[in-house]
């Protein structure tokens, strides 16, 4: 479809879409138009940067991690870490000084309360601060980092409800400062794989696509003083629908050019199952009396999400981490010639996979895997492939993101991700939450771009 035709198809559905949403009480995408102060951030490219000095807010599991990986990386200085716990704090710095005490010599720690953070940046003046705190903590602290001065990096979800996610949007176009929601999974070798036969037209027009994070997380429910599931149960207890839906979504929605001047987000319907697997294994696993007990568990164990586009094409997501089954990151994208999928990684494409496979009726798949790996391995996993996989996080999807972070922020170039697609990613959540509440009734999404997407260059195979 040209880019004219698909405008008037956009231009027609909008309309249409808008006379339907007045009918059904669709959630409102209504926007204020973007001041004459602020600026699109869809391509945006920061200053070069020489030398990336940057600090860390939370350095518990995954803060560490980020620590500890981008203090190897060539052109960065570690100038600060911050956490309530000084332990945590003294390991991280302890890490970075392990991969070069010479150019983070001077790390200074915060870990006097809740705020002492906001200290930190302004002591410090971090180019980039990279966030790994509870969910309700994201939206505060990279609005606060980007009116700081600094570059925020978060991990996932961006934020947990619309008006945070709006908030966040108005900030980094106002403070012109980049805010991305760290989606590891885009950089994983098959999701990098399947983005570059995309873009090669492999499959053809894209249709539909299914993402999903099934990973059973009980265990958690161990952490009770510190650590993930000491804040993630009371979620789990007390939220609604979809809770993690970025790292299926993501890779999906940059196949497709969701966003990026090809489609956009439309509208999602959900549903959950009902909610007993956390009641039961917290009855099972802890006395009567124990907190995780007295919790009320009313989010349901599996939910299932159907997104539109805005060309008609459509994502189901799910997501599930209660549940007794194996891991999976379900990841699949269907188009007109062909299909590729993720847990198994398995290809087929019409006429056949040269050299595989005969027709699409059998995958190619298993070993025959390298074949498919020489032949469309994306550039950017060719030049850092197999540094990535000796660095680890992940099998190095991990790495991959943080090298590109800092390759970007030094270049002056844009980022894989910008701040309008984290917000898309996560505003999954707080819709799944409010379709499920109108029994299934579709909830529109909000165009975070104001209308900017069309004009947005879809994501490059860089080299």
């Amino acid at each position: 479809m040209s880019k004219l035709d698909r405008r008037s198809f956009i231009k027609k559905t909008s309309l249409s879409g808008a006379a339907i949403a007045t009918a059904s009480g669709l959630s409102s995408s209504n926007y204020k138009e973007r001041d004459n102060l602020s600026q699109y951030m869809g391509d945006f490219s920061a200053p070069k940067l020489s030398k990336v000095k940057v600090a860390f807010i939370g350095v518990g599991a995954r803060g560490t991690g980020h620590a500890k990986q981008l203090a190897t990386i060539e052109g960065t200085e570690v100038v600060a870490i911050c956490d309530l716990y000084k332990d945590l704090a003294e390991r991280s710095k302890k890490l970075c000084l392990e991969a070069d005490n010479q150019r983070h010599k001077n790390i200074k720690l915060y870990h006097n309360g809740e705020n002492d953070w906001i200290k930190m940046i302004e002591d410090t003046r971090p180019d980039a601060v990279f966030i790994s705190t509870n969910w309700d903590n994201h939206a505060p602290m990279v609005i606060k980092t980007m009116k700081l001065g600094s570059h925020a990096f978060v991990e996932v979800p961006m934020a947990t409800n619309l008006k945070d996610l709006w908030d966040i949007v108005d900030t980094s176009e106002k403070t012109k400062r980049h805010c991305m929601m760290m989606e590891n999974v885009n950089y994983g070798r098959d999701e990098l794989m399947f983005l570059n036969m995309c873009r090669k037209g492999l499959i053809g027009n894209y249709l539909h696509a299914e993402a999903a994070y099934i990973h059973e997380l009980r265990f958690q429910m161990e952490e009770q003083e510190r650590g993930t599931g000491s804040w993630r149960t009371p979620h789990y207890a007390k939220s609604k629908g979809n809770l993690y839906p970025t790292h299926g979504l993501g890779p999906v929605a940059q196949y497709m050019n969701l966003g990026r001047g090809d489609d956009n987000f439309k509208s999602l319907v959900s549903y959950s199952t009902p909610a007993m697997g956390r009641k039961l294994y917290a009855e099972k696993n802890y006395s009567s009396d124990h907190k995780w007990n007295k919790l009320e568990y009313s989010n349901g164990d599996l939910n299932t999400s159907i997104i539109k586009t805005s060309l008609g094409r459509t994502i189901m997501v799910q997501w599930d981490e209660t549940s007794p089954r194996p891991y999976s990151r379900h990841n699949l994208i269907q188009g007109t010639r062909g299909t590729l999928a993720g847990f198994p990684t398995r290809v087929a494409l019409e006429g056949g996979v040269e050299g595989i496979t005969k027709n699409h009726h059998s995958w190619a798949q298993g070993e025959d895997l390298e074949k498919l790996y020489e032949k469309y391995d994306h550039p950017l996993y060719r030049r850092v492939g197999d540094l990535a996989r000796k660095m680890g996080g992940h099998g190095g999807m991990d790495f991959i993101m943080r090298f590109r972070i800092i390759e970007c922020l030094r270049k002056g170039t844009p980022l894989d991700q910008n701040v309008y697609e984290g917000c898309f990613w996560s505003a999954v959540t707080p819709l799944s939450a409010s379709s499920i509440e109108r029994d299934g009734s579709p909830q529109n999404f909000p165009d975070f771009t104001r209308g900017n997407w069309a004009d947005t260059p879809n994501l490059k195979i860089i080299s």
